[in-house]
């Protein structure tokens, strides 16, 4: 109303100062809006760009796959163009030798390149020498305490122990085993990993011996043994570096057998076997040899009958015995071997067989007859005029011994 107010000028001051005051929550009000103005701006930008960014990738990611198949596609018919397979021609296998024909390839001869005979030369170079069982000759070439080292040609020498080098103890080692000394050795067992072979001398001799003997007892030969020893069962002896054994029941006279020791007699093999080496020897053998040398296939004999068994006779021949088979009897049909000879009775037949080796003679009756069966009808004609017959013979018996 008409009142004045000193306070006037003061409360337009603090007005104006709230005014004031004011202001700068005003322009952070205005900031405020202009930064909300501007972030979508920028938020729209940010989505422009990731959507241009995600068109780019989708319109190249297309292309990218089209391409490659694109590619396949072309690579696969270029090799379809240039094999020139057609569609009938799917269905069957494709042969591609009418292609290649005239087509050569190039060898480039490189490092690795070797030639196969230099190749065939390196491994007979590297080759073991020395297969179990192989003799080899060699030279002595070092003398050790325990053995001999022998050149075999190998890559490593052989070794020979010292036990392996003869038969028997050696006394002298070194001066029977000279360096140089050249020899022949039996490998007896294959080299080891040093490439190292074991060589014997021993087992040559006695495999040397093994075959000589097996030779002689084939021949049917005989040899004279001195007795170094005995036993219960019998005489101990020695052949060529092997130990032969007599059986008592072998022996003339078995009685006192101990005082054949130191003595000299002759014998035959009775068995000789290099694998079990068993080597059988008989003085009783000897003799019934001694008189089959004396004896010729062919030559007619006159004997007694001393056994009859299922399969034939036994006939004495004076110091040996001959086997008449029932085979070799007549070529007519025995109803019992009975009926033919009688055991004790004195018969004629041909030697039709002889084995040196076995001690076994062979008898032929049948070859006596002029007819089959004529022994059975007449045996007594047959025997009186068995010379004459035994004669027509000769020609068949001279060829049997021909062809031996």
């Amino acid at each position: 109303m008409g009142v004045s107010n000193k306070n006037a000028p003061n409360n337009n001051q603090k007005e104006g100062n709230k005014k004031d005051l004011k202001k700068p929550l005003q322009v952070l009000h205005i900031s405020k809006k202009d930064t909300e103005k501007k972030s979508p701006e920028i938020q729209n930008e940010k989505t422009n760009s990731q959507e241009k960014i995600k068109n780019e990738t989708i319109a190249i990611k297309p292309q990218l796959i089209k391409d490659k198949s694109v590619k396949e596609i072309e690579n696969n018919n270029a090799i379809l163009k240039n094999l020139d397979v057609s569609q009938k021609d799917l269905s069957n296998p494709l042969d591609f030798s009418a292609q290649n024909t005239g087509f050569e390839l190039e060898r480039v001869v490189d490092e690795f390149d070797f030639d196969e005979s230099a190749f065939l030369e390196a491994l007979n170079a590297n080759e073991p020498i020395g297969s179990e069982g192989e003799t080899i000759s060699g030279k002595v070439i070092a003398i050790e305490s325990d053995g001999l080292y022998v050149d075999i040609g190998g890559k490593a020498p052989g070794f020979m122990p010292k036990k392996e080098c003869g038969l028997g103890v050696i006394t002298n080692f070194k001066e029977k085993f000279s360096i140089g000394l050249e020899m022949e050795v039996l490998v007896i067992k294959e080299q080891n990993a040093d490439g190292m072979v074991t060589v014997s001398a021993r087992a040559l001799i006695l495999r040397q011996s093994w075959e000589k003997v097996s030779s002689s007892a084939k021949n049917g030969e005989l040899i004279d043994v001195l007795i170094n020893g005995f036993n219960r069962g019998g005489l101990t002896c020695d052949v060529d570096g092997l130990r032969g054994f007599i059986p008592r029941s072998q022996l003339e006279d078995g009685q006192d057998h101990q005082s054949f020791v130191g003595k000299n007699i002759k014998v035959a093999y009775l068995e000789v076997n290099p694998e079990t080496r068993k080597l059988v020897l008989s003085e009783k053998k000897a003799s019934l040899v001694s008189k089959i040398t004396s004896l010729k296939l062919g030559q007619l004999i006159e004997g007694k009958v001393l056994a009859t068994k299922p399969y034939g006779f036994f006939i004495d021949l004076g110091g040996a015995s001959g086997l008449l088979h029932q085979s070799s009897i007549t070529n007519g049909s025995i109803r019992t071997l009975r009926e033919i000879f009688q055991e004790g009775e004195t018969i004629k037949a041909l030697i039709s067989e002889i084995d040196l080796e076995k001690g076994r003679i062979g008898l032929n009756t049948a070859l006596l007859e002029n007819s089959a069966g004529e022994l059975i009808i007449d045996k007594q004609k047959v025997m009186q005029e068995a010379t004459e017959r035994a004669l027509k013979t000769k020609a068949l018996f001279d060829k049997k011994e021909q062809d031996k």
